[in-house]
């Protein structure tokens, strides 16, 4: 248990609930692209055992957001709590906590010793870690004859930039992806949420649901080599496809288009600002009847009768002028106050909603019970994103929040590993766990 909070009892662990119950999950990741990959396979009853270590936490667990914190996102907090903080415990829920030092021979010994009680395991460390370890296929495959060995990395396992570092970022630029994203006649803008980080994980799920399924068939594990780069060459092909067969170069003049649509053409289509600070709407017309309804639900103000504007394919023409024109109509009023209008009279139309938006406003998320919320005994009850799937005869397990740092290593290293009381202890006071 953490010292910081003596007073708290560990939670004990339960049997777990769902199709993936009785698979043991040996979890090396961190940061997100690892993390959230093995999360779905505790979400649907793993019992997904996370590695950490004591002396290089975790980066969740050293970045805010926190509860009721006001700090902003990304600024390291240089003396964390590590159980308090947001992204890890939205990353780590339904999964079991351990802390093992991998830097002596002892950790080691013991992290292998889980591996053999394991039938997954899986890491996202750059290429080489866990080879330093002595921790390869070879040596797993001997550990655990049928074991699946997940790696998720950068840029893969092999080839001329394997060794190579990454991040969501550095994934998104690296492919292409963010060459073909930005506005017209501007440089390209990329992304600055790391997108492909929750991308790559997500084929990290599929792929290791399809060595599960594989080795129920057959009796054989595998090894999963999942580059991020590749996913995100993988989601490419629109872009692929006009410069290979069109010949059409993704940067020429006014394109990429933005939030501009050509095919067909559409205008006015794009992202309006709104009242308040950093506040959108999404507003998309398509042919005259569209315009004609958008007119009439603004009422008619005098530039929607611009000859300019009089047919579809002069309206995409002046575009740049057409945007300014709507833009001030939807700077005077709310996200949803536009929405709510333009849909009532059959334009599409929607709020560009954040963070509040999404857990307090949305109706059709509240009906889908996409955010639920669990109880944590440091932070307290707090909200979760849920998986965007709904089963006819399968439930999400939400049985606990994140791990505390270290929580679950009495549960993990006597119940499962047969250790005596006396042994954790010692390992404890030796600085193993």
């Amino acid at each position: 248990m953490d010292a910081r909070h003596p007073s708290l009892v560990q939670r004990q662990p339960r049997a777990r609930r769902g199709p993936l119950s009785g698979i043991r999950v040996a979890d090396f990741c961190w940061m997100g692209v690892g993390s959230v990959a093995t999360r779905m396979l505790a979400d649907f009853g793993a019992e997904v055992i996370k590695i950490e270590s004591r002396t290089r936490l975790d980066m969740p667990r050293r970045l805010p957001l926190y509860k009721n914190d006001s700090r902003s996102f990304g600024a390291e907090d240089p003396d964390p709590d590590p159980d308090k903080g947001g992204l890890f415990n939205n990353y780590s829920r339904n999964k079991l906590g351990v802390t093992i030092n991998m830097r002596s021979v002892e950790g080691r010994e013991l992290a292998e010793r889980l591996i053999a009680q394991s039938s997954v395991v899986t890491e996202n460390f750059a290429p080489g870690v866990m080879a330093g370890w002595n921790l390869t296929y070879e040596r797993l495959r001997a550990l655990c004859p049928e074991v699946i060995y997940a790696h998720m990395s950068g840029f893969g396992q092999s080839g001329p930039h394997h060794t190579y570092r990454s991040y969501g970022p550095v994934v998104q630029a690296v492919s292409g992806l963010s060459f073909i994203s930005g506005l017209p006649d501007r440089e390209p803008s990329g992304w600055g949420l790391s997108y492909m980080d929750n991308q790559a994980a997500y084929y990290n799920s599929a792929a290791l649901l399809m060595a599960i399924m594989h080795r129920n068939a057959t009796g054989k594990g595998t090894e999963i080599d999942t580059s991020a780069v590749e996913v995100g060459v993988s989601l490419l092909g629109p872009d692929l496809l006009d410069v290979t067969v069109n010949a059409r170069p993704t940067r020429r003049p006014g394109f990429p288009p933005g939030n501009r649509l050509e095919h067909p053409q559409a205008a006015p289509h794009g992202v309006y600002p709104c009242a308040g600070e950093d506040r959108w709407v999404a507003v998309a017309v398509f042919d005259d009847t569209d315009w004609h309804r958008l007119t009439e639900a603004i009422g008619n103000p005098a530039w929607t009768t611009d000859p300019r504007f009089a047919s579809g394919s002069s309206r995409f023409a002046h575009a740049d002028t057409l945007d300014a024109h709507l833009a001030e109509w939807t700077r005077q009023r709310s996200p949803h106050e536009v929405m709510t209008l333009l849909q009532d009279n059959g334009v599409c139309a929607g709020a560009v909603q954040d963070a509040r938006d999404l857990n307090e406003v949305d109706p059709q998320l509240a009906h889908r019970g996409t955010f639920f919320e669990l109880d944590h005994p440091v932070i307290g009850p707090a909200r979760f994103e849920g998986t965007p799937v709904a089963f006819s005869r399968i439930e999400q397990d939400n049985w606990r929040s994140a791990p505390l740092l270290g929580e679950d290593n009495s549960y993990v290293f006597s119940d499962i590993l047969g250790l005596s009381t006396n042994e954790v202890a010692d390992l404890a006071a030796a600085g193993v766990i």
